[in-house]
């Protein structure tokens, strides 16, 4: 199914490698699901403009079966406050608040190793309503309060705001920088200008997203006929122009049959793309939609009765499997990395030695290369991996070279 230069992964050892892949998550759902968060909802009187709902969780070490309650901080344990900035509220507040969740839990996996690791996360979440001056905002004050690391991810408009400020924030204040982990911005603009050392992708662009698609589909002569299906904002708009142009380079006989848009976030009726479907002769669905969009979008097309393969590039559906379980033998295939920021922060900070920005940065990278993964529904519901499309198939120019300290 893949071509030989992708590097198919045995299935049973995909299936290892998925479990490992996705063990730190589990292990952070299962104690979600174990121990009392305490969270609050309220207006913070000193984000002043930015007027941010607060959705805070204090992720606390617990050896679940082992303590009977969270434990306090050792004083050999360093604290590192980490900025959740994203709607949390509104018409993208579900896909927010997800993030934030898997975030907090991914925290306290790690969190229940801190006593080796002598490094505990604190991840807080700050609404910024999808609004760049919010953002901006709650930025200039959660950095006042201590934040060193800012994550952001659900809007490119929002993305390059917070970069600017963070720079000059940066710039002014040696010795309290602030580093911006961007979680799932596939808007290719913060890995070229502004260019910036203190930005760190931790997703591919859709640039890269729709090289690997494209390269994956060489080895699919089956399919010919594409209808794309994405958000109606600069983000799918790039997607689909990404895709149109790779797809040229590497299947030139595929036909694009369809090229819908859709409001983001407002539950659109996809009838409409349904019948055009189903008309068209399309052979596979390639979709930007983000969230619960996106598994509205599997859903209807699984109730519709069009069993076609859908490609998407949102990984934040790989910890949805509540909504991947209404659509049984679906053929959804995913094409995202296989990592998540936290751990490339925790990572970083051990081979640093340190949980200074400064020192962090040199050595915080992003593994190269994008993974192919595939929904299986039984005998356990999750995505599974099939294959590693290295970087050379994924390179693309770009703009911004820049020199980290």
């Amino acid at each position: 199914m893949f071509p030989a230069e992708i590097h198919p992964i045995p299935y049973s050892t995909a299936k290892h490698m998925g479990q490992l892949s996705s063990n730190s998550l589990r292990l952070g759902l299962e104690f979600a699901s174990d121990v009392d968060f305490w969270g609050c909802a309220l207006n913070n009187p000193t984000l002043g403009a930015a007027g941010a709902w607060c959705v805070r969780a204090i992720v606390l070490a617990c050896a679940a079966g082992v303590m009977g309650a969270c434990s306090t901080n050792e004083p050999n344990e360093t604290v590192v406050k980490i900025a959740f900035i994203d709607p949390l509220s509104g018409p993208l507040g579900d896909q927010g608040r997800e993030q934030l969740q898997r975030w907090q839990g991914l925290a306290q996996a790690h969190n229940a190793q801190a006593a080796t690791t002598g490094i505990r996360f604190e991840v807080v979440g700050f609404d910024n309503r999808g609004s760049p001056q919010e953002s901006v905002n709650t930025l200039k004050v959660v950095v006042d309060q201590g934040f060193r690391y800012v994550v952001q991810g659900s809007h490119s408009g929002v993305a390059q705001p917070i970069l600017e400020t963070l720079n000059r924030h940066n710039t002014r204040s040696p010795g309290r920088e602030a580093i911006y982990l961007n979680d799932a911005v596939l808007a290719p603009a913060p890995s070229n200008e502004p260019c910036s050392p203190w930005h760190l992708r931790v997703d591919a662009d859709s640039g890269s997203k729709a090289q690997a698609l494209a390269w994956l589909l060489r080895d699919r002569p089956d399919i010919r006929h594409v209808f794309l299906i994405n958000p109606n904002n600069a983000q799918g708009q790039q997607l689909a122009s990404h895709f149109k142009a790779a797809i040229a380079r590497h299947r030139p006989d595929v036909l694009i049959v369809g090229d819908g848009f859709y409001p983001l976030g407002r539950e659109p009726a996809f009838d409409a793309a349904l019948g055009q479907i189903q008309s068209s002769g399309a052979h596979a669905v390639v979709s930007g939609l983000l969230g619960a969009d996106l598994a509205a979008w599997v859903q209807a097309q699984h109730r519709a009765g069009l069993k076609l393969p859908v490609f998407m590039f949102d990984a934040a559906l790989r910890d949805r499997p509540d909504a991947m379980a209404t659509v049984p033998n679906a053929e959804v295939y995913l094409i995202a990395a296989q990592h998540s920021g936290l751990e490339l922060l925790g990572r970083a900070m051990a081979q640093a030695q340190s949980t200074e920005p400064s020192k962090v940065l040199p050595v915080l990278n992003r593994p190269s290369g994008l993974w192919v993964s595939r929904w299986q529904s039984t005998p356990d519901q999750r995505f599974v991996l099939l294959a590693h499309v290295p970087a050379e198939r994924l390179s693309r120019p770009e703009t911004c070279v820049v020199q980290r300290p």
